[in-house]
């Protein structure tokens, strides 16, 4: 028996013998039979083994990682939820950013999760499959633990028991759904691109850093401790992105205006659902940690420049969208924020005016626009609610079919008018909330006259239960289709003001802090 030790392999080998010699070439079936997916898009891939993960990362390293990341987040969770963590938040508006997050953007995670998994799946590469087999762990994971960080919530505020069944009915949840729901159903190469790269490296910072530093400054150790323990993972999902973007373009020349025109149409398609990121910022944390603007102009014109100036040696260029983008930072935050209190009636989380003292921040971070365009409606609609008369839109908006956002942002040029676009396909009219959006529904017409349309799909009666008679006597709309969502009218919706989880949470924090 030989007892000679063996040498201990490297990192490198190590990666090396757990991501290479997995494939085989196919006999009985021929390759593209096996991957159908790979070819159509019209990427060119070489030689497969060019494939390098950064972070040369192993499953059994991968797992003992993981592990340890869940000791710690469900140590701390454990001690949140027994000392009644949730009266440490600064105040109970506070709690409808966690509503939006839950069910905006938790349910996403788990798409990412079969997104990865769908997609590794058909890369003939075994690296890549390793590396997306990892982030659809990792997605699973982080959907996991978001669930489970603010299942404690759900035992004391309304608007958290029905976020999976809404996902997929909500008007509003449309949008990020329909996000993910398009990217899914691309190809493989542009699913990477679109997830991997122009959303995870691009646009990330974009979500997460804003919600996770707002649960900090805001007292929420639940929702913080869960977004640093996916932290090191979204390092790992923004190089695999980044490394699928160079990987592809090192690979054939022809890849690069396919890569170009994926990157202008994701960054497009992400800024616009990030939307509901701006508003959270700009209006639901009671104390805020920058601006939409201030966000928007570190996190992607200063990170995103340096990202676009290295891979212009590869021949891309920054999306054409910037541009637009540049004029919309001071505008959208406020414009949605308008929405969702006109139509506080059909949301899952209560909206409110801001304060007299919270208007002055938003001046000071919006010198040249808020003052000019926003407070005087805002003070108006403070002075309505003061008398009685708080405000709700009653009518139902038009939709983008893109990116199905009501029709609620202005022109380029004119922040007092509302941009609509159109174009014409097969006999009908669809229409647009701007040029990006036509342009993406105009390149691919085909799969955007399919959209679910929240609006639509009302006026044609297909959000109402099934014992609904719209033609019975005292037929209200509206409350069937709240019913249909399952959003409980006067608990989980309406004004802040007078609403359950303010008087909850005050009465809760008074007896956490008396001494009698």
């Amino acid at each position: 028996m030989d007892m000679k030790a063996t040498k201990k392999l490297g990192l490198k080998e190590r990666y090396a013998a757990m991501t290479r010699g997995l494939d085989w070439e196919t006999t009985y079936q021929p390759m593209d039979a096996v991957y159908p997916y790979d070819k159509f898009e019209g990427i060119k891939i070489h030689d497969w083994d060019k494939w390098e993960d950064p972070f040369r990362l192993t499953m059994d390293a991968y797992w003992k990682y993981q592990a340890e990341k869940e000791r710690k987040l469900y140590a701390i969770l454990d001690a949140f939820n027994q000392g009644n963590g949730h009266l440490g938040v600064t105040d109970a508006r506070y709690i409808n950013a966690l509503k939006l997050f839950l069910t905006g953007v938790s349910p996403l995670e788990y798409m990412a999760h079969r997104g990865f998994a769908h997609v590794g799946r058909q890369f003939r590469g075994a690296g890549a499959r390793v590396a997306c087999q990892m982030q659809s762990l990792d997605e699973m994971r982080h959907f996991q633990t978001q669930i489970h960080s603010l299942s404690n919530y759900n035992k004391h505020y309304n608007g958290f028991h029905e976020w999976r069944h809404m996902h997929d009915r909500v008007w509003y949840l449309s949008v990020p759904k329909s996000f993910f729901d398009d990217a899914m159903t691309a190809g493989p190469f542009e699913f990477m691109v679109a997830i991997g790269f122009s959303f995870e490296y691009v646009l990330t910072n974009l979500l997460f850093v804003p919600f996770i530093s707002g649960a900090a400054y805001n007292g929420d150790m639940g929702a913080m401790a869960f977004g640093f323990s996916a932290q090191s993972d979204e390092a790992r999902h923004m190089t695999l992105g980044l490394e699928m973007i160079k990987f592809i373009l090192e690979q054939d020349p022809d890849n690069l205006p396919i890569v170009q025109k994926w990157i202008d149409k994701w960054t497009w398609r992400g800024v616009r659902m990030l939307t509901l990121v701006g508003m959270m910022m700009d209006y639901m944390l009671p104390k805020r940690v920058m601006s939409w603007k201030e966000a928007w102009e570190v996190y992607f014109e200063e990170s995103g420049g340096a990202l676009f100036k290295d891979l212009a040696r590869y021949g891309i260029k920054v999306p054409k969208c910037v541009e637009q983008c540049t004029v919309d930072k001071e505008h959208i935050s406020h414009q949605a924020w308008a929405t969702f209190y006109q139509y506080g009636a059909a949301a899952d989380f209560h909206t409110w005016m801001p304060t007299p003292e919270e208007m002055d921040w938003l001046s000071a971070k919006y010198p040249n626009t808020f003052d000019k365009y926003y407070r005087p409606r805002f003070e108006h609609w403070a002075e309505q609610a003061k008398q009685g008369k708080r405000f709700y839109n009653k009518t139902l908006p038009m939709l983008c079919q893109c990116c199905q956002i009501p029709m609620l942002f202005t022109e380029p040029d004119d922040p007092t008018k509302i941009c609509y676009r159109e174009s014409d396909y097969k006999g009908e009219k669809y229409h647009f909330c701007s040029d990006g959006c036509k342009e993406i529904f105009d390149n691919e017409p085909e799969k955007y006259v399919q959209s679910w349309l929240p609006v639509h799909q009302i006026y044609q009666g297909n959000c109402f239960e099934p014992d609904v008679n719209p033609g019975a006597e005292g037929f209200d709309p509206l409350m069937e289709v709240l019913r249909w969502y399952r959003l409980e009218f006067g608990r989980d919706n309406l004004d802040f003001e007078g609403s359950e989880d303010q008087r909850n949470f005050a009465q809760w924090k008074q007896m956490a802090t008396s001494n009698t």
